[in-house]
């Protein structure tokens, strides 16, 4: 038995009728079609791609990896890594952090336009202190605006980070690829492990939660920071 249908246009032009008087946003007509779909009995059809959970390397892989980066003796590089890994910043952050975003005193980067265009300040551990301090003094001494610059004095590229870290990861002999967005999955696993609820992890990992968001908001970051400088003092590095 063939069905015949409203051609999708012209039902289209029904619904804008009806509905146009009432300037319906996105969130509206969403929860309208939800609606509709749950009293026709109409199953929402999965995508066929399964998604795969991301990779993250073991505690040893993450020692092996950091060890290869320790024996180049770059020191630049070395406090690239420390920072991507004790911070979880995302790689398009890190290129952006500037020198004057880091509070050395109260161990916070501050991280300008992150993901979703929205500010936020992550903490570090207090034994990243020393290292940072002299980093930044040799910074400084070169008239350099950001965290990490090139030789030309230019501002690292995203593309150029991950490339110093591919490089270690085959000097190592890791088999899975270390990319920026690895060591940070890594901290925040190993936080989770750790027992550190959610509620700690949200406002200074740039991750949105709509069921959690009042909760994060009743959240200060003072309460993270103390949970994390806790924490972090178990961390692998």
């Amino acid at each position: 038995m063939i069905l015949e249908r409203t051609p999708v246009r012209e039902k289209a032009k029904y619904f804008c009728k009806h509905l146009k008087k009432e300037k319906p946003d996105y969130n509206y007509l969403r929860e309208l079609f939800r609606h509709i779909r749950k009293n026709l009995d109409v199953e929402v059809k999965k995508s066929g791609k399964e998604r795969k959970l991301p990779y993250v390397p073991t505690e040893e892989e993450i020692n092996k990896y950091y060890n290869t980066v320790w024996k180049s003796r770059n020191m630049k590089h070395i406090v690239m890594i420390k920072t991507l890994l004790y911070t979880g910043v995302r790689v398009s952050e890190l290129v952006n952090i500037k020198i004057s975003d880091i509070d050395l005193d109260n161990c916070q980067i501050k991280v300008v336009q992150g993901k979703g265009k929205k500010d936020r300040i992550v903490p570090f551990p207090d034994s990243f202190k020393e290292i940072l301090a002299v980093h930044l003094e040799n910074m400084k001494r070169n008239d350099s605006k950001y965290l990490f610059e090139s030789s030309l004095k230019m501002a690292y590229s995203d593309r150029g980070i991950r490339k110093i870290l591919m490089n270690y990861t085959k000097e190592a002999g890791i088999e899975h690829s270390i990319s920026p967005h690895t060591l940070r999955h890594f901290l925040f696993t190993w936080m989770k492990k750790k027992g550190v609820d959610d509620a700690l992890i949200q406002p200074y990992s740039g991750h949105e939660s709509r069921q959690s968001l009042e909760m994060y908001s009743k959240l200060s970051l003072g309460d993270c920071q103390s949970e994390y400088e806790k924490r972090i003092k178990d961390f692998p590095i």
